[in-house]
């Protein structure tokens, strides 16, 4: 039950948002009585709302030390990936799933901060770089999703910034795992796929064809006059429907959604776990914005 009594402040998860995640935190089963769920979750909410550091979260939340660790634990378990994919199986029992699926990526500026995390190497699932990289603009990470009709995040993953889109295109696909209500396996196959320029190589298109994915994906220049050249050899110019190609923009405006948590939109995390699981933590609240 919620207590309606509960001042909902700036920032922080709404009744609804916390009646849909609230299930799906993990419950103490032994040990002395800790802070209040809904406390500790809107202070996790609200440092990835606002991007400000650990140590100055406001006092409501209780200490900063007990969010800040509650939060690395359920990164590590991988709670809010847990909860995302709880919710996209929600969404997908009422039919409320565009399989029309959009891919992209987006550059992230890390913060001088979340450098130090690439000391001392990396541990279980952590990536040796830390999902850290450099390009022009200095150490950056990328975030490549994978996005439904509606512009809401389906997968995604992490890189460094200097990492190709069409190197991950394929793993980013495989992300895509929505489980059932009932029996049967977790939905992994979109309908179609959107894509721009980047994802135009032979490989990933010949992927798509062994899984029976439809794709719309521009031709790159190169591509256009390599096959010309072929003559009667370079086969037959590639299908391509403007007007699919138009819905591209909608993970556009998911990324813009996301990048609205100012804790997303600049790195501050010092390892890419726990990046992720604020990435997957504000995916979450976008689907439940969308019930």
């Amino acid at each position: 039950m919620v207590d309606h009594g509960v001042v909902i402040r700036r920032h922080e998860l709404t009744d609804h948002e916390w009646e849909l995640l609230a299930p799906l935190i993990p419950r103490a089963v032994r040990g002395r009585p800790r802070a209040e769920d809904r406390q500790i979750i809107n202070g996790m909410v609200y440092k990835i709302r606002t991007g400000i550091s650990w140590r100055d979260l406001p006092e409501r939340y209780g200490s900063w030390q007990t969010v800040y660790t509650r939060f690395r634990r359920y990164a590590i378990d991988g709670v809010f990936t847990r909860a995302l994919r709880q919710i996209q199986t929600r969404a997908d029992a009422a039919g409320d799933i565009d399989w029309l699926v959009q891919i992209d990526s987006t550059i992230v500026r890390a913060h001088h901060a979340a450098a130090t995390g690439r000391k001392g190497g990396s541990a279980g699932d952590e990536p040796d770089d830390h999902a850290l990289g450099r390009s022009r603009g200095g150490l950056t990470t990328k975030i490549h999703l994978a996005a439904d009709g509606r512009g809401r995040p389906l997968a995604l993953m992490l890189t460094a910034g200097q990492r190709h889109d069409s190197v991950m295109a394929q793993a980013l696909l495989e992300r895509i795992r929505v489980p059932r209500t009932g029996p049967g396996r977790p939905r992994s196959t979109p309908d179609h796929v959107v894509a721009d320029k980047a994802y135009s190589s032979r490989g990933f298109r010949a992927y798509l064809r062994r899984r029976g994915i439809a794709a719309t994906i521009p031709e790159k220049d190169d591509q256009k006059k390599h096959r010309r050249n072929r003559g009667s050899h370079g086969g037959r110019p590639r299908g391509f429907d403007r007007e699919t190609y138009r819905r591209r923009n909608t993970v556009e405006r998911c990324f813009n959604h996301l990048k609205g948590f100012r804790g997303i939109a600049t790195r501050y995390d010092k390892t890419a776990t726990s990046y992720e699981a604020a990435v997957s933590l504000a995916s979450f609240l976008l689907w439940a914005r969308s019930f």
